[in-house]
């Protein structure tokens, strides 16, 4: 089945087709940068934009960096304010014409791993945890998605996770990997004293390089890299509309 998945980050907007059966991209993906200031409406221009670009009329997925509470944005990471109290689903169907769901983007990109990726056929507790301009986090027990989990915004010391360890903070501040790998795994140890999850998948774009990082993690859970790298959460906004 063919379904046209978008992925909203604070850089860049990007969309692609996606097998929903196979798990994978149908042709190339298309981004666009994500407007400044990212309103709703300059968002929804832009979302119209890339389903135009592929010709598309079907059910439309997207993830979304926020809280997403039967299709309404309840915060607003790294995009403006006004999304707070936004009916996300109705605002991108009005835009599009499309059928539309609208989710949690880590959610989204941890229902990816978990169908097709490497959360594939894991039974306990799994976090799919994303390193971008943030910390996006998915929990899952035994498959099942319990939404909006938002970890990055849980304190580590005094300081928001995804201010302490996000691939963003580790470009911002110019950390070197051993320095940058202590901060990350001491974000995961406070995450595996709160859920003791049975494996950790770690995605964004840094999982690219996980050979430089991985091995200086001392967490005791099982810790992998994302298979779907930053693919994932277009793959998993297109499967929930499949």
């Amino acid at each position: 089945m063919q379904r046209l998945g978008i992925d909203i980050g604070g850089s860049g907007i990007k969309g692609a087709l996606v097998d929903t059966e196979a798990g994978c991209f149908i042709g190339e993906r298309h981004r666009i940068p994500t407007p400044q200031p990212a309103t709703p409406q300059a968002v929804a221009e832009t979302v119209r934009a890339i389903v135009a670009h592929f010709d598309y009329s079907g059910p439309l997925g997207v993830g979304l960096p926020a809280v997403v509470q039967q299709g309404v944005a309840r915060t607003a990471a790294n995009i403006h304010p006004d999304w707070i109290g936004t009916d996300a689903e109705a605002l991108l169907r009005e835009a599009t014409g499309c059928p539309t769901r609208v989710v949690n983007d880590a959610d989204a990109a941890g229902i990816a791993e978990m169908r097709f990726g490497a959360g594939r056929g894991c039974a306990g507790v799994v976090m799919v945890v994303t390193l971008g301009t943030g910390i996006g986090s998915a929990l899952f027990t035994d498959g099942q998605l319990l939404p909006n989990t938002e970890l990055g915004h849980l304190l580590v010391g005094s300081v928001e996770a995804e201010h302490y360890a996000s691939d963003a903070t580790r470009k911002r501040e110019d950390l070197g990997w051993r320095k940058w790998a202590a901060r990350l795994d001491e974000v995961l140890h406070a995450y595996q004293a709160l859920w003791w999850p049975d494996r950790f998948i770690l995605g964004g774009g840094v999982s690219k390089k996980h050979e430089k990082y991985l091995g200086r993690l001392t967490v005791e859970a099982e810790v992998v890299p994302a298979e779907l790298l930053n693919h994932a959460g277009i793959i998993g906004a297109a499967s929930l509309v499949a």
